[in-house]
């Protein structure tokens, strides 16, 4: 069918991890028809998580594409991964919807994930609504989640459903619009029971006076006692979604599927048609931010959200098209790159399933293979009216690894292979750090990073063994010293002689190194003296603690002495080197060590533990708040203590904490850890000598 931009919707499945979003997609496409089977997770047969990562984790790492019909509508679904580790999937499938569903367990309630998920949206979606999940489930309570929901976040929310019954006493739903309960999957309403009905009397009266509150007009109907019509509430209770007044919540069970019909029925009553959502755009020739108008018949501008390496096509890219038509077989310009794309056959996606498509319109989603330039995050465009989207800003880092080949061929193909693993991931950075030798493959945590390392065995035929990434440690002086560097030799011919004397002095953290020449009346002729400057340079990269590079600090050449024959940048060059082997031990060195800042969020019952456990990594903490049942402890902390923090913090709160880390400064570290470090240092050099 080919459908129209009012028939569209895009909406993304968020939520905390284990809160349904996989069973509630499976269950969307069964009733409507997408797919003859309700798969579950337990049996490894969902349409969405194909992935045999997926299957062998029990949780999705993907975000899926379900596209199913309604009414006449067409619903793309994206369901995305709850686990923290794969936010990155949740931020470009937001990118790619138009409204979300905010999924919540009946029994664990608003958990962390949510939180997050949530405040995703506020930076980019305003279309929102909340399904409870597992009604079915021990300890389900449809009124504790309604009231957290009302606690955690500043926004109004109105049941449209009511549960009837919970637990294992969960039957259905009552639609508060159409006053009729819904006993089974088929969507035929019948009479509410009557132990309900004054329940849901009461419950209507409190939503039509929410959506009442949208509409001036609808008020004063409303004030003289008339009753609102469905279409009216459906419409006010849309535009207060749209507004970001009000947010609607319905409940029920995916893997019993009841209120499913229900959720389907809201997503084309209150979600917004793709061209009711405002998209802005750069363009490229004025540099200035636009709304576009998202017309099939506009200038085209469609965003690649995600990449993924199929065994059997090759890249496989995802892309939402915000303006214009894409056509198979065409030619496009990838804006950020301004370089030709070739087109090949573009597909509609349903999980692993493509289905060939000649063309993909304004407001709907698809994929291509085998782009040559395009990544993730790239915009295609006309050559003639180039927009680009705004890039999806993703999270930093928190968990890294450092990589080592396995044999030579792995070696040979590391590089590429890393390339195209970050190309379809944008939340992995590949890094060579200069200080330590190593490549630092970061991700969002040790599931993360486990998955990217088996991926790039399995899709690029390239294995390496992880370690833990040795920290960049680095040294400094705390007082000015001064010594002489002498360099003489004699071979029976031509010597060489070199004689300097310089003085080191300490500099404020993060300035770095400077030098400076205080020669007057030449004892150090002119020439020689930048082969001082190098000879400090190539010194200083192996410090005298325990040969880490040693920064902040100034040398100045004061004096020297030289010989008309003997005398070379060489032997100047090793000079310096003497000069500071003999000066730095009397400058009062000190190790430091990089410290980072964190921010971590936990549900405040986990507060006291949090904090305990951070004095133990030599926290410094810097301020703690609480709101809406969720404390945040600010602190800075040595990265030595941290460096698997993303594990032992979801180990500490049952998976409900999470955190951001970014390098702040360097810092002394304590004399009594020097020695451990200097032996492992040392350890280190001698396994590298025996290697």
């Amino acid at each position: 069918m080919d459908y129209k931009m009012d028939q569209l919707r895009n909406v993304v499945l968020l939520g905390h991890g284990s809160c349904g979003k996989t069973s509630l997609s499976e269950a969307m496409l069964f009733d409507t028809g997408a797919t003859t089977r309700l798969g579950t997770i337990e049996n490894k047969n969902t349409v969405s998580d194909y992935d045999e990562e997926e299957q062998a984790r029990g949780f999705s790492v993907n975000t899926s594409v379900l596209p199913c019909e309604w009414r006449q509508h067409k619903i793309n679904v994206l369901d995305a991964p709850g686990y923290t580790d794969f936010v990155g999937e949740v931020k470009t499938a937001i990118r790619a919807a138009d409204g979300a569903i905010v999924v919540v367990c009946a029994a664990s309630g608003v958990e962390v994930g949510t939180e997050l998920h949530w405040s995703f949206l506020e930076e980019e979606l305003a279309h929102r609504l909340v399904f409870i999940n597992k009604m079915d489930r021990d300890n389900a309570n449809f009124a504790n989640v309604l009231e957290e929901l009302r606690t955690k976040f500043d926004k109004t929310f109105v049941p449209v459903v009511l549960p009837i019954g919970s637990q294992s006493m969960f039957s259905g739903v009552i639609d508060l619009i159409e006053m009729k309960a819904y006993l089974d999957s088929k969507g035929e309403g019948t009479a509410i029971p009557a132990g309900m009905q004054e329940q849901a009397e009461e419950a209507r009266v409190e939503m039509m006076e929410y959506a009442a509150e949208v509409d001036d007009e609808l008020m004063m109907k409303y004030l003289d006692g008339e009753e609102l019509t469905n279409d009216e509430i459906r419409a006010a209770l849309a535009q207060g979604m749209a507004e970001g007044k009000l947010v609607p919540v319905l409940a029920g069970s995916a893997t019993k599927n009841l209120g499913i019909i229900r959720l389907l029925d809201a997503i084309i009553d209150f979600m917004p048609k793709p061209s009711a959502v405002e998209r802005r755009a750069v363009n490229v020739a004025t540099g200035e931010s636009e709304v576009i108008e998202q017309d099939p018949a506009g200038p085209l501008v469609a965003q690649i959200f995600k990449t993924l390496a199929d065994p059997f096509v090759g890249k496989l890219s995802y892309f939402r098209v915000f303006s214009g038509t894409i056509q198979s077989d065409s030619r496009v310009m990838n804006v950020n790159k301004n370089e030709e794309e070739r087109l090949g056959q573009l597909f509609s996606v349903r999980g692993k399933e493509q289905t060939p498509v000649p063309q993909v319109r304004a407001g709907d989603i698809g994929a291509v293979a085998k782009l040559t330039v395009t990544t993730t995050g790239d915009t295609l465009g006309d050559r003639g009216a180039p927009y680009r989207m705004p890039g999806v800003v993703y999270p930093e880092p928190l968990y890294a690894v450092a990589i080592f080949p396995k044999t030579q061929a792995d070696l040979d193909k590391m590089s590429a292979g890393l390339a195209r693993l970050v190309d379809e991931d944008p939340t992995l950075r590949v890094e060579r750090n200069a200080e330590t030798g190593e490549t630092i493959l970061s991700g969002m945590g040790d599931s993360h990073i486990q998955l990217a390392v088996r991926r790039l065995a399995q899709k690029f035929g390239v294995e390496v063994d992880t370690d833990l990434p040795k920290i960049p440690y680095r040294e400094t002086i705390t007082k000015t010293a001064q010594a002489q560097g002498r360099h003489k030799k004699q071979t029976g011919g031509r010597g060489q002689f070199g004689d300097v004397y310089c003085r080191f002095e300490p500099l404020e953290r993060g300035a770095g190194f400077e030098f400076v020449s205080e020669i007057f009346g030449g004892s150090v002729p002119k020439q020689y003296v930048p082969a001082v400057e190098k000879g400090i340079r190539e010194a200083m990269m192996e410090g005298v603690i325990a040969g880490y590079p040693t920064v902040d600090f100034r040398c100045a050449l004061y004096d020297g002495s030289s010989h008309p024959v003997d005398s070379s940048e060489l032997a100047f060059k090793l000079a310096a080197h003497l000069a500071f082997r003999n000066a730095i031990p009397q400058a009062g060195p000190v190790l430091l060590e990089p410290v980072y800042k964190i921010r971590v969020t936990v549900p405040e019952e986990f507060m006291g533990d949090i904090m305990g456990d951070l004095n133990t990594r030599r926290a410094q903490i810097l301020g703690m708040e609480q709101s809406r049942g969720t404390g945040i402890i600010t602190a800075l902390v040595p990265l030595a203590e941290i460096q698997r923090y993303a594990t032992d913090l979801r180990s500490m709160t049952q998976g409900r904490g999470i955190y951001t880390m970014e390098f702040s400064h360097y810092d002394i570290v304590p004399a009594h850890l020097v020695d451990a470090i200097k032996a492992e240092a040392q350890r280190r050099a001698e396994r590298a000598n025996q290697g």
